[in-house]
């Protein structure tokens, strides 16, 4: 590890931290205590991939779809008028809309295989994103001046790596520039997330496998073909059978690095208590 123990920690002049966990269990409460600080600067994977990676595929899809319209369809064409998707540091939502979700065309879906060829291009742009990492601390350090860095990653880290393989490309380089750091959930909040999420399901990224995996059973479960699925019925049927397939994979990643609680980061209030808290996680290990 970068910081072996507690003193390491303390004493380093250059702190660089990857935060990784389930979405909603603290990562942005985290890395916007710390920003606010004006000592770290903040890299968020989500706002990567929306304005790098994925930002014209969402506008070639609008303009795909504004294409149908005629009166949009002579705007474009004259270049009287642009698509741009408004992407925000800790909103994902032009590419989670864009991602969309298989199913009954009708309802909102795409064919299993457009659905498929999303994902890829969000994987692709994911690890692009994260490799892109030890670039923008060097940068928040070189150019603006900020001594500290914390990568904020996305909740589908853990489906790229194969962080049980201690020759990971992805996990070796990012371990190499930065101290990776689970916040881990319990059951309660495993139940909050699904929660929420039955409440307003919305567009995830999965592995190739587990997605191919839990679209055969859905079919066969329910006995229907992919053009009539229900979406929204299809991604509450996924999630929390995605957020158990990703609970392992996180704790193999932990092994890189360290562990807290999202109940100690819920109590953070200062960074002087994020520095606290991982002196006292290094010690623990």
């Amino acid at each position: 590890m970068l910081y072996p123990t507690k003193d390491a920690w303390a004493a380093a002049p250059n702190k660089r931290v990857m935060v990784f966990g389930m979405s909603g269990l603290g990562k942005t409460h985290m890395s916007t205590i710390l920003r606010d600080t004006g000592d770290w600067f903040h890299y968020s994977i989500d706002y990567r991939i929306g304005t790098r990676y994925m930002g014209e595929y969402i506008v070639n899809s609008c303009i795909k779809a504004a294409m149908d319209h005629p009166y949009l369809r002579e705007m474009l064409r004259q270049d009287a008028i642009y698509l741009a998707p408004n992407v925000h540091t800790h909103d994902l939502g032009a590419v989670s809309t864009y991602l969309g979700k298989p199913g009954d065309l009708t309802l909102g879906g795409l064919s299993i295989e457009e659905y498929k060829e999303r994902q890829d291009q969000f994987r692709s742009a994911e690890i692009a994103a994260l490799n892109d990492t030890a670039y923008f601390a060097d940068r928040g350090t070189n150019l603006y001046g900020y001594p500290h860095f914390i990568c904020d990653t996305g909740g589908s880290i853990c489906e790229w790596v194969e962080a049980t393989d201690d020759s990971d490309a992805l996990m070796s380089k990012l371990s190499t520039n930065c101290l990776p750091l689970w916040i881990k959930g319990n059951d309660a909040h495993t139940a909050e997330l699904v929660r929420r999420f039955d409440k307003a399901p919305k567009p995830m990224a999965y592995q190739p496998e587990f997605l191919a995996k839990s679209w055969t059973e859905y079919l066969n479960e329910n006995s229907i073909s992919g053009d009539k699925v229900n979406p929204d019925a299809f991604v509450r049927w996924t999630y929390a059978r995605a957020l158990e397939h990703r609970q392992p994979r996180y704790e193999a990643m932990a092994r890189w690095g360290v562990t807290v609680t999202a109940d100690e980061v819920a109590s953070l209030k200062s960074a002087a208590d994020f520095d606290a808290l991982i002196g006292h996680a290094i010690v623990r290990m």
